[in-house]
């Protein structure tokens, strides 16, 4: 890589560090081509991506001095996973680690915020956007939906009472 090419990647990881919610990373090395294309479709679909780095260019991507949290990510192949929505490459990449041996996670962070395995797992578990939005909307719309069922039983009933009498008078 000439010096042109390292400035080229580094203001791309800038870029991907500044879009993504959270980015995980691990350990990739002993992965095929055929597990890594894996997880790459299984990211896709998710919204996020996998993309294998360079540890020297990624620190200076993040600006990380010397001694930094983000040093003890970036040592041997890695490659980082990471998506605009916070849980997603954290899911993802948990769901394949599990599946495969050889790909291990090593932490990840959330903008300055720098989480070891323990912590990427936890985020694994958090609900997506999408199912706290879900989550949301049932719980306003369960009120409304119980009122209408309470306004329209008298109703129901008065109706039942009008058509007892009209059977009644007609008998």
């Amino acid at each position: 890589m000439d010096r042109a090419q390292k400035a080229e990647s580094i203001e791309s990881l800038k870029g991907v560090f500044a879009d993504a919610g959270s980015v995980v990373v691990a350990h990739n090395l002993g992965l095929t081509v055929a597990e890594m294309e894996d997880l790459r479709g299984r990211l896709r679909k998710e919204g996020g991506a996998f993309k294998v780095v360079k540890n020297r260019l990624a620190l200076k991507a993040l600006e990380a001095e010397e001694g930094s949290d983000y040093h003890g990510l970036f040592k041997g192949p890695v490659g980082i996973a990471y998506a605009e929505n916070p849980g997603t490459a954290a899911k993802v990449a948990t769901e394949f680690a599990k599946a495969n041996d050889r790909f291990k996670i090593i932490g990840g962070f959330m903008g300055e915020t720098v989480v070891d395995t323990k912590g990427v797992e936890a985020l694994s578990k958090l609900p997506t956007l999408d199912e706290v939005r879900g989550q949301l909307i049932g719980l306003l719309n369960a009120p409304a939906t119980k009122i209408a069922g309470v306004l329209q039983a008298p109703a129901g009933q008065l109706a039942r009472v009008f058509n007892a009498y009209a059977t009644k008078e007609a008998a």
